[in-house]
């Protein structure tokens, strides 16, 4: 590797501004594949996870139709009653245990969509930075702008 030439100091502000294009044009662009990156982590937790569910959903639908079979049965032996009051029995306990699962889905799915939370948090502190450079870049320009001036006399 050679040592940086006298060359290199010397470049001049159309250089520096074209390096320093490329170099935010670059940044942009892995920012980007960042949230990309983060999009598809989180849209395949929630695939997996809603293949799963679906799965064990089946399993317990076939369980739980022989449970209720057999719960609207035990209440009709229990309150010596009519068949229909154990099915109707049964029945009410489904509705409460329903509502019970509605209102937990609608708290569990309430999150919203997949967002790349770190990718946009990220730009905001790159935008950020940016804007400082830019604002010490003018304070210096008129610095070197100020000093090249002749001081007159009074």
């Amino acid at each position: 590797m050679t040592p940086p030439s006298q060359n290199d100091a010397d470049k001049n502000l159309g250089e520096i501004v074209q390096e320093v294009s490329e170099k935010a044009s670059l940044l942009v662009r892995e920012e980007i594949e960042l949230a990309k990156a983060e999009i598809t982590t989180k849209a395949k937790t929630l695939a997996k996870g809603a293949g799963v569910g679906a799965a064990a959903g089946v399993f317990l639908i076939f369980a739980v139709v022989m449970f209720l079979h057999t719960l609207a049965w035990f209440f009709v032996d229990l309150l010596n009653a009519e068949i229909w009051a154990g099915f109707g029995l049964v029945t009410i306990i489904l509705v409460a245990l329903g509502a019970v699962a509605g209102l937990l889905a609608k708290r569990w799915l309430s999150t919203g969509p997949p967002t790349p939370d770190l990718a946009i948090e990220q730009a905001k502190i790159t935008r950020q930075t940016f804007e400082q450079q830019g604002v010490e870049r003018d304070q210096l320009e008129r610095s070197l702008a100020h000093s090249d001036k002749p001081r007159e006399t009074p």
